[in-house]
């Protein structure tokens, strides 16, 4: 069937009815059956159009279509695994994008159209998302060097299943190593409001916020609820209350806008309701523009456990579990992208992404183009989350378009 801009949302269209939920948006964690059922669509849809599937070891999705014997590939892609009851455009728009404007790039290799230096290729990572399996990034992270593939399949659930357990050897695993690469691009929704404030269709993305994610384990002594005095409570989950109003707070201290804190998870033992808590467990999520903020925000809430610790009389365990800086992507993919959106009429700006992404670790080791299109009212990880027609097809024309100069090699 021919590729239309039509043809494009239709297809979306279906792709999003998988795992989809009732106010509009999906369910689709890393590892789950929808997950894999999403997998299957995506790879008829590129088998279709004549491309190889292939599987690596932590179960990264790669649609081939080698023009050139041997030479590197483009890379194109993100993710299409979800939040729970999360939006339909996160990470799925920008895979979908991918293999659309890769099977674009197809058909004009296959008919001399494009002169290429390089192969295409599209990818689905596998939990991006990091709700079911941390951390988040975890297919890119093994693909980069960054995580231990053997760790990584042993990471567990909440209910105690492993990443290697939950992956269906038939389509999800093959043994592959993945494909040599020249250069990577991928799309997404902003998951912010600074493109629809500022009426901008393309985000350029030029560099990440810093971010440091904690695991915070708060220690105290199981008692009864009724029963043990006050005075006497080593009360985990007061410890834990004063830590996650410390961690809200702690922005007061700085210029708004310049630093975001969440409180994301939050385990309680033994989570009886006439049982004083013995044990919490929660994620704690900080994020800024500047990493000075991020270290003199640390530094109090440092300061706030061990106040927590003498008022609560409890031990609170902060654990850096994952960081990355403030890091730039390379400025001359964000030149090639610039140049391609004014030659296209649209309008363009640079931004910083706040949310970590599957180009987060790709531009580590190869040139990367991250591009982002507008969400509607800023909402993302959410049912409402939105992105117009028009907007995703801008993205999409865009994203064609620097795919075939990165194919002709105007990059790598």
């Amino acid at each position: 069937m021919p590729l239309t801009n039509e043809s494009f949302l239709r297809d979306f269209a279906q792709l999003s009815a998988i795992g989809a939920t009732d106010r509009g948006g999906v369910e689709r964690q890393a590892g789950t059956a929808a997950d894999h059922e999403t997998r299957e669509w995506l790879a008829a849809w590129l088998t279709q159009r004549g491309f190889t599937i292939r599987f690596d070891g932590i179960g990264n999705q790669f649609g081939l279509f080698e023009h050139i014997p041997g030479a590197p590939y483009v890379l194109l892609g993100s993710h299409l695994d979800s939040q729970p009851k999360g939006g339909k455009f996160d990470g799925a728009y920008g895979v979908f994008a991918a293999a659309f404007a890769a099977a674009r790039i197809a058909e004009m290799l296959a008919s001399g159209e494009l002169t290429a230096k390089h192969n295409v290729a599209v990818v689905n990572w596998f939990n991006e998302e990091g709700c079911r399996f941390t951390p988040s990034m975890m297919g890119s992270g093994v693909y980069t060097g960054k995580l231990n593939l053997d760790e990584a399949l042993d990471t567990l659930d909440v209910a105690g299943v492993s990443v290697r357990e939950s992956m269906n050897d038939v389509i999800a695993r093959d043994g592959y190593a993945g494909p040599a690469v020249a250069c990577y691009g991928e799309i997404h929704i902003e998951q912010g409001r600074l493109l629809e404030r500022d009426g901008i269709t393309i985000g350029l993305v030029d560099k990440t916020w810093g971010a440091r994610k904690f695991l915070v384990t708060v220690h105290g002594e199981q008692s009864h609820t009724g029963a043990t005095a006050m005075e006497d409570r080593q009360d985990a989950l007061y410890g834990a209350a004063m830590m996650i109003t410390a961690a809200r707070e702690v922005v007061d201290n700085f210029t708004p806008g310049i630093l975001h804190t969440a409180v994301s998870y939050l385990e309680v033992l033994p989570n009886s309701p006439v049982t004083v808590a013995r044990e919490t467990t929660f994620n704690m999520d900080l994020r800024s523009a500047d990493e000075t903020v991020l270290d003199e925000a640390i530094a109090l809430l440092e300061k706030a456990a061990a106040e927590a610790e003498t008022k609560a009389r409890v031990r609170i365990e902060l654990n850096l579990k994952h960081r990355w800086g403030l890091l730039a992507y390379q400025p001359e993919g964000v030149a090639l992208a610039e140049a391609a959106a004014n030659e296209l009429g649209l309008s363009s700006r640079t931004i910083m992404t706040l949310a970590g992404h599957d180009s987060t670790n790709m531009k580590d080791v190869v040139p990367s183009i991250m591009l982002f299109v507008p969400s509607a009212d800023g909402i993302s990880h959410n049912e409402r989350e939105h992105t117009s027609d028009e907007d995703c097809v801008a993205g999409l024309t865009l994203f064609t378009d620097v795919t075939r100069r990165l194919v002709a090699g105007e990059l790598a």
